[in-house]
This record gives structure tokens, sequence and C-alpha cells, in this order.
């Protein structure tokens, strides 16, 4: 067995980032640019009014008056330089006029006819937003997964399109004589097909497109023919199987297609099953059976696989600290990667841990990890964990 560490760093090993393509805007929110994009123009464009009032020049003061000479909206502006004693009526947005040197806020004059008189005690501030203060033209915008905020910014770049990777094709695999799908009548001995689901929300979440392939059942033709329809996937998931059962087909069956093993089992729980290398020309992952194990190594192993395709920086799982809310008793020789509830910067593991409990993992927000050979843990000690 091997540790999760050099297990990670053989999945990622498997992998590299997928080919470029360009999308438009609209369709590039949870994509991963590919290279920098230049923005085309400056933000504001021009020197605009941060609030409804008037246009003024110089410095005025209380009991100034100025004749109204013309308005200014936004995407229209007034015409001409302002003159010394002139004021625009500009609206927030607006080009602020040639000659214009503050706004002065509508709340703080006094208007009779077409013209103003500044009240005592006014907001003396500029209130103009210079050209280009929040970007200029030519300045970039780094590579980073684009997020709807990311959009706007982009927009106001004038850019209509963006390089991002493509978004990596994950083909989902159960297997298993015992499963069906949701919605359908088992017969005895039978359960339904959970995990292909979770795996598959897991990696869209993540910007990738799943495939949930048909259940393989056991016996070496029909898991061989579900593995021809994962053709064109980028990542190949099986669920289950990867065990030394006489039913534990997956092994054996990509080893007949030409199976390039990175590992099998590594020194965690839940998980130890664990299988990955390279099947058909592409990377592959086999997953324990069991779903809180398959479901905690999709988070440990799958996605950083999936984020490192689309050239991701943050391809690892991110470890924090909390202070734990229970006493823990010593661990073993593999890690162990406990569901627990993180609140307030408190971590307390759940009582019952075993593999197959689903509803204990949809409670938990964390995964607490426990080193190998680590000693009991009082509560109140330092833990790290990784949040869900």
């Amino acid at each position: 067995m091997i540790s999760v560490a050099e297990a990670l760093a053989r999945c990622l090993a498997l992998v590299s980032s997928l080919p470029a393509e360009t999308v438009a805007l609209r369709h590039a929110v949870g994509r991963m640019m590919a290279a920098p994009a230049l923005a085309l123009r400056d933000q504001p464009p021009f020197d605009a009014s941060a609030m409804d009032g008037y246009a003024v020049c110089g410095d005025p003061m209380a009991g100034d008056q100025f004749a109204v000479v013309g308005t200014a909206q936004a995407g229209h502006g007034f015409k001409g330089a302002l003159q010394i004693g002139q004021a625009v009526r500009i609206f927030t947005g607006a080009p602020v006029p040639q000659g214009a040197t503050r706004v002065v806020l509508q709340e703080d004059v006094s208007l009779a006819g077409d013209k103003i008189t500044l009240n005592p005690k006014a907001d003396i501030a500029r209130h103009i937003r210079p050209q280009g203060q929040d970007f200029k033209a030519g300045e970039g915008f780094a590579p980073r997964r684009i997020g709807p905020h990311d959009l706007a910014l982009l927009a106001a770049m004038n850019i209509p399109q963006v390089l991002v990777h493509r978004r990596p094709v994950v083909a989902i695999i159960a297997t298993g004589d015992e499963l069906v799908m949701p919605g359908e009548n088992p017969q005895p001995g039978q359960i339904i097909c959970s995990n292909s689901f979770a795996i598959a929300a897991l990696v869209e979440a993540q910007g990738a497109v799943a495939r949930i392939l048909p259940i393989a059942r056991d016996t070496a033709g029909d898991l061989k023919a579900v593995f021809g329809l994962a053709a064109g996937a980028d990542l190949i998931v099986t669920i289950g199987g990867a065990s030394v059962g006489d039913h534990d087909l997956v092994g054996p069956v990509a080893e007949s297609l030409g199976l390039e093993r990175a590992f099998w089992k590594i020194a965690m729980r839940p998980g130890k099953p664990l299988m990955a290398g390279r099947v058909l020309g592409t990377a592959m992952v086999g997953l324990p059976g069991n779903p809180v194990s398959a479901i905690v190594c999709a988070h440990l192993f799958v996605l950083p696989m999936v984020r490192a395709l689309q050239g991701r920086p943050d391809v690892a799982p991110m470890e924090q600290s909390a202070t734990l809310g229970a006493d823990v008793d010593a661990n073993g020789p593999r890690s162990h990667y406990m569901r627990a509830r993180l609140n307030d910067g408190i971590i307390t593991p759940f009582e019952r841990q075993d593999s197959a409990l689903i509803g204990i993992l949809t409670q938990a927000n964390a995964l607490l990890i426990r080193p190998v050979g680590e000693g009991a843990q009082v509560m109140g000690s330092v833990a790290r964990y990784i949040a869900l």
C-alpha cells in the first residue's frame, strides 16, 4: 500500500491540461482561462460623475451661484466646455464636461429658474470617477477559473470571447449485478445505484462533463463492452469491482485491455482498494464500491485530476486547521478521513464512521484527517481537515 500523498502524485501524473478553445463570454463561467485577457479600453472610459448633481468649475464656496447651461446623462454628454460661473445638470455615470472640476450634489444646492446657489455645509468631495480608475486599456486579467463576477469585468474590458481549456469528459462506470438504477424495482439482494450520481455531480461542479454509462454487470464481456463506450473520455472512473473478490473484475478486465497500472491499494480509510492507471489510452481511477469510500476517494483523487485537466493551479484538496470538539482515539497504520461537522472553527467527528452510511456523509461538511500512527487527541487539540 502507498500513502495518500503518493497516490495523489501518481494520479496527477496520469493527466495533463487539455487543449484550449475559444468560447463566448456568455458560456465562460466555470471555465479555466488558458491565457491572460487584456483590456481593450479604459474603465471608466472617461471622467464620470459619481453622483446626481451639478458639474461646476473651480473651487466653489457656500453662496456661490452658477448658471445652468445644459445637461449630461449616461450615454449623452454635454457638448462644449464649461466656463467659470456655469454649471451642467449631471447624472450618475455621465461624462464630466470639459472644464468641470467637481460635481456638487443636488441636495447641496438651491435651484431657482436656471440658476443654482451652493448651500452652506455642502459636501466638498469631487464626486468624479477618473478615466481608467478601475482598469486601463492593455491591463491583463490573469488566468483563473472564471466566476460570475469575472464575467462583468471581462465584459467591461470589451472582451466578447475567452480562451479557455476544454472541459474534460469523465466517463463513469458503476459495476455489479447487485445494482439497479433509481426508479427500477430491485430484486431480492439488489440495491440502488447511487454512487454514479454523486460522482457525476462532483466532477460537473468542478467544470467537467460527466457521462454516466450503463451499469456493467459481473461478466468480463459486459465490462469490456461498457469500457468501449468510454471512448473519447479524458478520464474513466469505475465504481466497485476493484477489490479481490471472485466478482471484482475491474482489475483483470482493465489489464486485458492494456492497463498500465499506476498503483492499487492505498494506506487510507475509507478507500483502501483504490486503483489508478491508464487504459485504452485514457487515465483511469477505480473507486471502491462502498458509497462513502467512493465519494471520499473522489474528493481526494478524482477531483484533483479533473482540475489538472483544466490547467487549474488549485489541484490538491486544501487542508485547513480547526479545533477538535471531542476526544479521538489513536489512529492505526492507515490515514483516516473521518466524516465530521465543522462549526465556528470547531470540528467534531461523527461517532459512526461505517463506509456504507450515506446519511452520515450528507450531514458532514468536512473530513477530519487522522495521519498514520497519530496518537489519541483530546478535545481542544488542533486538527487538520478538508472542507466538503
